[in-house]
């Protein structure tokens, strides 16, 4: 007697980071030990006053609202406001997530996106954008503008993900390139999502701190026309106040969107525990916090980037966020190696799409001294 073997789950690709191990484990022989700049994750300590506003709010026997609390949906339209450049956002129209990546990852499915439709993603891009759209059973396909697809392709796009700060590049979208997107898409009734996680890390003409223009939000008046019909902006407090470890975010927009988007959360629980969306609420109306983080990576890149540009390394884009875009004019796991024979991890380029190669992605996410034990290894290796 044979039994047939059932197979259950969706056939996605390995995980990328794996094919690292190699590299992980070259850069740990190093003297001092390896520099991990590879994956954004930030190292500095969380603010007193949002671990304070999470204590306070750790009796919580009741079960959290999927909505969100009405004084964190406040705050975040207020954030809007203050921050972004966008006024008027109704907190009904807006609602905390599991940290930015479970959105990403879901929202083709909770659109209602099937096989056959199109979600568009940034060229070099993120790949929770193309699981998403596996998920769904959507075709993915890489675009940074719509009239690079042909007519038939246009025709069955539903969902294009803006991605500005971009990971990896650091490239910008001021608010003209948003509104040709938003206008593109409006024109064959798709909604735009855009990942704006990074929008407080603006550096150059983007920093504002040294007089430059705050990075432009979706929803901005000149982006959206006083319209948030088909638009989603998605933000996270994981890199601006290091509550990666809270799983804390929120997306906003769409009035029709958003409602439907509460009311598929609480059927399927998707909830953000409410001591998380307290913590939340403080950290939205403190910006001494962000701005002492920044300075802080600001810092950090200001040390490191001559040193790649020592190391025979030229860096594009980049002009905001927490990462910089580098090339050695060589295939990516080439640079990969050599950086990792002095003890230093990078991101391959080549797990951000097909035109990621030939790049690196260098993560500021290190402590101090690991980042100026980085300067020192490239200095000598030059």
């Amino acid at each position: 007697m044979t039994s047939a073997v059932r197979s259950f789950g969706l056939s996605l690709p390995d995980y990328p980071w794996e094919a690292m191990a190699p590299y992980l484990a070259r850069a740990a022989e190093h003297p001092g030990g390896a520099v991990n700049l590879s994956i954004g994750t930030p190292v500095d300590h969380t603010p007193p006053l949002v671990q304070e506003a999470l204590q306070k709010a750790a009796d919580a026997p009741g079960y959290p609202t999927v909505h969100g609390t009405p004084a964190l949906r406040a705050a975040i339209a207020e954030w809007f406001g203050r921050r972004r450049g966008v006024p008027g956002v109704d907190p009904q129209h807006v609602m905390p997530t599991v940290g930015s990546k479970e959105l990403v990852a879901w929202l083709p499915f909770l659109l209602g996106l099937k096989p056959g439709d199109v979600v568009v993603r940034p060229t070099v891009a993120y790949p929770t954008y193309d699981i998403g759209a596996t998920f769904a059973g959507a075709e993915q396909i890489a675009a940074d503008d719509l009239n690079e697809l042909d007519d038939a392709t246009r025709q069955r796009v539903r969902l294009v993900w803006v991605n500005s700060p971009a990971n990896p590049t650091g490239s910008v979208r001021d608010a003209a390139s948003l509104k040709r997107i938003v206008d593109q898409a409006r024109a064959l009734g798709a909604v735009v999502a855009s990942d704006e996680c990074y929008a407080e890390l603006g550096w150059g003409e983007w920093d504002v701190q040294r007089g430059g223009q705050p990075v432009p939000s979706i929803l901005d008046p000149r982006v959206s026309e006083g319209s948030h019909e088909g638009l989603l902006a998605v933000y996270s407090l994981s890199k601006q106040s290091n509550l990666a470890g809270y799983r804390a975010a929120f997306v906003a927009g769409d009035p029709e969107l958003m409602a439907n988007l509460v009311n598929s959360r609480k059927h399927a629980g998707m909830i953000v525990p409410y001591p998380v969306q307290e913590a939340m609420r403080v950290a939205l109306g403190d910006d001494a916090h962000v701005q002492a983080q920044k300075d802080l990576y600001r810092g950090r890149r200001e040390r490191i980037v001559p040193a790649l540009e020592a190391f025979g390394l030229t860096i594009h884009e980049s002009q905001a966020g927490l990462y910089l875009w580098c090339t050695a004019g060589e295939a990516t796991w080439d640079t990969v190696g050599r950086l990792a024979e002095i003890g230093i991890v990078v991101g391959p380029g080549v797990f951000y799409g097909d035109a990621g190669n030939g790049f690196i992605r260098v993560a500021l996410t290190a402590a101090d001294e690991r980042i100026d034990s980085a300067v020192e290894r490239l200095t000598i290796g030059a």
